[in-house]
């Protein structure tokens, strides 16, 4: 047996890693976040739908869920000689691009049918990472089942705006929102 590393030596490796990426992911969400927000006059005028959550808790849940993001990805670059790693690892990055630009498209762009599309895009290639995770180390692909299951409720919850909100939410050329009920 060819032994490219000891369990000592991944254990310090997966630990140097996880001090990188995991604040880094976290960073990264943090700073999609800010090209859109939730506080502008367009989202406060839009009809919620009944499975929207309480607004505390999606930074919260998103905070749990990049940390968890970290660690995996941190399991996953720290498998030296693991078959499958660069592609994990390739696979991963261009899944976070879609993660990364929803935040953008749907508060900052303040398009919900394109930021459905993102999401649908973040659920597939999500899926996708965690099989090629999975094939690397079986935990790391584990600890993204809330990150899949969040998904999936923010795509559903996405829809849900669109169908509670069939105008799209319009604002004229001044900023503020018109909203007339006959």
């Amino acid at each position: 047996m060819n032994i490219l590393a000891s369990k000592a030596q991944l254990r310090a490796s997966f630990l140097r890693w996880s001090l990188f990426l995991v604040p880094l992911t976290v960073l990264l969400g943090f700073t999609s976040g800010q090209f859109g927000s939730p506080d502008t006059a367009w989202f406060q005028s839009l009809n919620k739908p009944s499975i929207f959550p309480p607004p505390a808790a999606f930074g919260i849940v998103w905070s749990i869920i990049y940390v968890l993001i970290g660690f995996a990805l941190a399991m996953v670059v720290s498998a030296w000689g693991a078959y499958g790693r660069g592609l994990a690892i390739i696979v991963f990055a261009l899944h976070f691009i879609g993660n990364l630009a929803w935040t953008p498209v749907f508060f900052g762009m303040q398009n919900m049918t394109a930021a459905l599309a993102v999401m649908g895009y973040v659920v597939v290639t999500l899926l996708g990472v965690m099989y090629v995770f999975w094939r690397v180390r079986k935990v790391a692909a584990l600890l993204l089942v809330p990150y899949l299951c969040w998904g999936i409720f923010a795509t559903v919850l996405n829809y849900q705006f669109i169908v509670e909100n069939p105008d799209g939410g319009d604002t004229n050329e001044s900023g503020a929102v018109e909203s007339f009920k006959l």
